[in-house]
């Protein structure tokens, strides 16, 4: 029918966690517009605990007049003005809640960085202890389920949440979920970056998590222009986990242990010496201490040395074992919360702690109660946190902006324990997550903060502003650079005030894409209008999207590039900028003109980039800084080749 634009498979998603708003130095009485409680913000994510007190609506007034959205099959307040649930196949897990209450925990976390109220004296059985907060905490929620316990956050329900978020009048969305799997797709087939395009269309910001694929390079999975693509960063709180051997060696590990074995000393066994062989296992798979694969006599009371572990449902009680000791290759970042007492050491001190158990055959451990530690490599982008370059378009940065995304704090669902294995009994209001989901509230945080200063800033001002005051992060802990990071860190305090903003409207957005190739047809998908590319299929109109960024894929050893850019003044009403340019020895970077001057607020200036060069290396970095002695206006730039 020639009404249907598009027909894709109906994919699944999966969801992808307070000092961190101290460590952006964004502190609970900073300067705040009392528009902040008109801002609303969407949260598609999976549902929301309302009786957490980081959703209280105490002293707050009745929605604002242009909220048009309601609650269904839930009771909303002040602060939770709209809840809504969706899915359309009908699928669910036999513990799924049908309404907008969160049985997960991960919607309430997201939720409750982005706007919940400050709450005090909330910590996770005595870990990251302090006052929880959102970024916003006057701003006011509204929740979207598209999550179900059975894994799936399907396309067809993302879209359908974009529709009703822009329907009901959110002024900012905010989704933490993607692709389970690395999958390069087009624009036009992903419900996030259509379901953004829609939301664009309508003055909304979509602020999206970059995925947990990482860290590897073209781990992302969205990364559509319009998008704010945020990745995951670390601050200065980092959670360890210590093993104490009989013999009084100590090793440092990662994990959430909350568990405390009052420094008892228990026996220690290896995984691949007991398996379950009634159960048809033998060591190649108890050595892994896969489900079952152990046998639970030679396993009670006692630890267990495993030489690695999927995760921990797939430990759950470990058959009964006192605790387990596990190694991972990847990088020490991403704790997780077990059934029983646990931490993962690396490959080295996992055989060093073998060698241990094999010379001694009276060898004991203990697993030490979880403690915080300073982190002094800060900020660095977490391992996990899916990476760039843009797979569809190279020559646009991906991801834009990072934020704290590791070992975070908020709310809970208390019927979800913290290891989601089934019989754990540790319910809490509070927990600790890590995650680029958890990174992607705060950005929307802060995209939701500059609005009360500016609500009539289009989406791209917003991301503009984001980016150009990002602080800008170290390479030698990224190797990936850019690509780790984008624009850098966020800085809230900074952000409402940029200088400059890069503007971008949905006119800008049809023109590039025609000249990425698309057909009309395919442009309509994202449009839903009858937008059409005759005449606007220029190739370089990449170089011209009026993005805060610069991004070049080169495949020569030698190249030269021009990009146009169109800067608008929020500043100062008499201003004058100048150009300074950070760049290697390799690159020869342009700026014409080199100075802008402004007589009014609202107007804009153009100017081009030139980039030119040779290219030895993989990846090359440099920044733009329009400074007109009070704004320093920062666009990173970067060239690879790879």
């Amino acid at each position: 029918m020639e009404s249907v634009v598009s027909v894709f498979p109906n994919g699944k998603n999966v969801p992808r966690t307070t000092r961190s708003w101290n460590f952006l130095g964004l502190p609970q009485n900073t300067n705040r517009e009392t528009t902040e409680s008109d801002i609303i913000v969407g949260v598609i994510d999976t549902g929301i605990w309302p009786e957490s007190e980081s959703f209280s609506d105490k002293g707050f007034g009745p929605p604002p007049t242009k909220w048009k959205g309601s609650c269904h099959n839930f009771t909303c307040n002040n602060k939770i003005i709209g809840a809504k649930y969706f899915n359309l196949k009908r699928e669910f897990a036999k513990d799924d809640i049908l309404s907008p209450r969160d049985g997960e925990g991960h919607g309430s976390h997201c939720a409750s960085t982005v706007a919940g109220n400050s709450v005090n004296s909330v910590s996770l059985f005595g870990l990251a202890s302090g006052t929880a907060r959102g970024g916003v905490p006057s701003a006011r929620i509204a929740v979207y389920k598209v999550c179900w316990k059975t894994g799936n956050c399907g396309d067809a329900d993302t879209l359908a949440a974009f529709d009703e978020a822009i329907s009901d009048g959110v002024d900012v969305i905010s989704i933490s979920t993607g692709l389970g799997n690395i999958v390069h797709v087009p624009y036009f087939q992903d419900s996030n970056n259509i379901g953004s395009f829609h939301a664009m269309k309508k003055g909304i910001l979509t602020s999206n998590s970059a995925n947990n694929l990482g860290p590897n390079l073209y781990s992302m999975t969205n990364y559509a222009p319009w998008l704010l693509s945020v990745a995951a960063s670390t601050f200065d709180r980092k959670i360890v986990t210590k093993v104490k051997l009989g013999n009084g060696a100590i090793y440092e590990g990662v994990s959430i242990n909350t568990f405390d074995l009052k420094r008892k000393l228990y026996p220690l066994v290896y995984g691949g010496d007991i398996p379950n062989t009634a159960g048809g296992h033998n060591s190649s798979t108890s050595r892994y201490c896969e489900k079952d694969s152990l046998d639970k006599h030679s396993v009670q009371g006692k630890i267990v040395l495993c030489e690695s572990i999927q995760g921990a449902e797939d430990a759950g009680f470990l058959s009964g074992a006192v605790g387990v000791i596990f190694g991972n290759n990847y990088p020490k970042d991403l704790p997780g919360a077990y059934a029983l007492p646990a931490l993962e050491v690396t490959l080295w001190d996992l055989r060093l702690i073998h060698s241990y158990l094999t010379s001694n055959r009276n060898a004991t451990a203990t697993i030490f109660k979880s403690e915080e530690v300073n982190d002094g490599l800060i900020p660095s982008i977490a391992s996990f946190s899916s990476r760039g370059p843009n797979p569809i378009t190279p020559n646009t940065l991906k991801p834009d902006i990072a934020a704290p995304g590791v070992e975070v704090i908020a709310a809970w669902s208390p019927i979800d324990p913290i290891s989601s294995v089934k019989g754990d009994k540790r319910k809490v209001k509070y927990n600790v997550i890590s995650g680029t989901s958890m990174a992607c509230p705060h950005a929307t945080a802060t995209a939701a903060y500059i609005k009360s200063f500016h609500p009539n800033w289009s989406p791209a001002m917003i991301k503009s502003a984001l980016m150009t005051t990002a602080t800008p992060m170290s390479r030698t802990l990224n190797p990936e650079a850019e690509f780790a990071y984008g624009a850098g860190l966020i800085n809230p305090v900074k952000a409402p005030n940029p200088g400059l903003v890069y503007d971008i409207n949905e006119a800008d957005y049809i023109k590039f894409l025609c000249g990425e190739g698309f057909t009309d047809k395919e442009l309509r998908v994202l449009t839903a209008d009858h937008s059409s590319c005759k005449g606007q299929a220029n190739k370089k109109a990449v170089f011209e999207l009026n993005l805060p960024s610069f991004s070049l894929y080169v495949n020569d050893s030698y190249f030269s590039s021009p990009y146009r850019r169109t800067v608008t003044n929020v500043g100062s009403t008499t201003s004058t900028y100048k150009a300074r340019v950070i760049a290697p020895s390799l690159l020869n970077i342009q700026v014409k003109p080199n100075t802008l001057s402004f007589t009014s607020i609202g107007q804009k200036k153009s100017f081009y980039v030139i980039i030119q060069g040779r290219i030895n290396v993989e990846i090359l970095s440099a920044s733009l800084i329009w400074d007109d002695g009070n704004h320093q206006v920062r666009s990173p730039i970067v060239v690879y080749q790879f």
